[in-house]
């Protein structure tokens, strides 16, 4: 007689899309899945954060899209503000209008700044002024040089941080009260994240992903984003809550492995990678990743459940794509 693993993934809490400004972000859903107006995968409600990026005239276009990129997917809300809300040039290529200024901005709960002629924010005493008098502020990230932003405003004391290759000596130089490495993809203090050039701030932004809302939702936007080259816990990691600790070994997974039967009469084979600490379904010569959540029960990449069967030796026999649905067996 096939057993099914009692826990599941939470199902009593509420979903929605993360915003996109359709009438889609106020509809709220009992379950996980796809949302069928914007196509993108639900996040919990109550999860997502309120976050400003300052930006800059001369912004590094990589340095906050990227990072934008990641915690919109994720379910955040991002607004843009600068000095003023004349429009800036990113790189001088990409024109941009801020949503707000530092005079009108509203609350946020994570305050971000970028590289790219970055002494236009740290060299400007209103907007040092602006960012010492932000409250109740959840965390500080910075990319590349935006690291010389909270630096100015003595978020650094006494802390650890990084920062573009270049320019890491004149962090070191200009801020002695800035432990600075080097070396480092990025450097996570707790409350205060910073991140080498460009490119990297993609993996701190995941890494705050993972820390607020679980590893597997990290994992699922880098998916979305096809952000194959993310090294899950490649930064230095100084605070107590490292989302990466309590993840399973590899004999665990091994279990799982095999031919199983799917939908349609057809098979997949599933299997380990190594790489990203997770099972990958192959079908038809592509890989799509399904997530550990508890015991036997997974989720696909848009939250959806599957939960493995076990037969009383403890042998995985087959799994579900609801609770008390359709078996479909394993096969080798």
């Amino acid at each position: 007689m096939s057993v099914v693993a009692q826990s599941s993934i939470n199902q009593t809490v509420a979903y929605v899309c993360p915003p996109c400004n359709s009438e889609c972000d106020d509809i709220t859903h009992d379950t996980p899945g796809v949302c069928k107006h914007c196509n993108m995968p639900l996040v919990k409600k109550g999860t997502s954060k309120t976050i400003a990026f300052y930006l800059q005239d001369g912004v590094e276009v990589l340095d906050f899209s990227g990072p934008m990129e990641v915690f919109s997917y994720a379910g955040y809300r991002v607004f843009t503000v600068s000095a003023t809300k004349e429009p800036i040039k990113s790189q001088g290529i990409l024109t941009v209008v801020p949503d707000y200024s530092i005079d009108d901005a509203p609350k946020a709960d994570i305050l971000a700044f970028f590289g790219g002629n970055s002494q236009a924010a740290s060299q400007n005493k209103e907007v040092i002024a602006w960012v010492k008098k932000q409250e109740d502020i959840e965390y500080h990230f910075s990319v590349c040089t935006g690291a010389f932003v909270l630096a100015e405003a003595g978020i650094l004391d006494g802390k650890v941080a990084t920062t573009f290759h270049n320019a890491l000596s004149d962090l070191e130089t200009n801020y002695p009260k800035v432990d600075v490495r080097r070396n480092v993809r990025y450097v996570d203090n707790g409350e205060v994240i910073t991140t080498a050039g460009i490119s990297a701030g993609i993996d701190g932004a995941l890494h705050l992903v993972a820390k607020l809302q679980g590893i597997n939702t990290a994992k699922r936007t880098a998916f979305y984003m096809e952000y194959d080259n993310w090294n899950m816990g490649n930064g230095l990691l100084l605070s107590e809550s490292n989302p990466y600790a309590d993840q399973r070994h590899v004999a665990f997974f091994k279990d799982f492995e095999g031919v199983y039967q799917y939908k349609n009469d057809t098979t997949f084979n599933l299997k380990y990678d190594k790489n990203q600490g997770n099972l990958l379904v192959e079908i038809d010569h592509l890989f799509y990743p399904i997530y550990h959540e508890t015991d036997d029960v997974f989720s696909d990449v848009n939250s959806e459940y599957v939960g493995f069967i076990r037969n009383p030796s403890g042998d995985i026999t087959g799994y579900q794509l609801e609770k008390n649905g359709k078996i479909f067996k394993k096969l080798d």
